[in-house]
């Protein structure tokens, strides 16, 4: 079971009860923040205060998979789309969270052209798997978080502006461990 959360400033008593609302909704949410100051902690309580909570909350470090394979990691792919895959095909993790959530960590490092992909996807809610000829239709809650400027990024063409608006509908902000 999980431990009870203890808060005592402020500032975290209230992000507890912004939490608690944004759980009750099935709107993308991005948490920002500074590294190690909980976003992944602040990601799982939304998912567990959730309707979904019994279901799947699939964790996708977007910044440690190789752009070679991050196509197919999220997507999933068809058998025998290419040599030395499975044979049977795999599912990619965005369908692994069906009914569930997703949980897009450091959703700045995504290449451009995956940003394209899951932009896509919050507006279909479809994926279609690499090789695949017909999509398929997946009700999954996306929570993006990063440490990074995203505005800056737009700004900068580093992130696509329509994706940083669709995965901002809610946000968190969690301060540094400082404050």
């Amino acid at each position: 079971q999980h431990m009870p959360e203890v808060a005592q400033s402020p500032v975290m008593t209230s992000m507890h009860g912004k939490i608690h609302v944004i759980a009750q909704t099935d709107a993308p949410v991005l948490i920002l923040g500074e590294t190690g100051v909980g976003k992944d902690v602040l990601a799982r309580r939304i998912h567990r205060e959730s309707a979904r909570a019994d279901k799947p909350f699939i964790k996708v470090d977007c910044g440690s998979i190789s752009p070679q394979l991050i196509e197919t990691e999220l997507f999933g792919y068809v058998g025998g789309t290419f040599s030395g895959a499975n044979r049977n095909g795999k599912v990619g993790l965005i369908e692994a969270a069906a009914n569930g959530t997703v949980f897009f960590d450091e959703v700045g490092e995504l290449p451009i052209g995956m940003q394209t992909r899951l932009l896509r996807f919050l507006q279909d809610g479809e994926v279609l798997r690499v090789g695949a000829t017909s999509s398929k239709h997946l009700d999954v809650r996306v929570i993006a978080a990063t440490n990074k400027n995203l505005e800056q990024m737009v700004r900068d063409g580093e992130f696509r502006e329509d994706l940083y608006y669709r995965i901002n509908t809610m946000h968190l902000h969690l301060p540094a461990l400082r404050e």
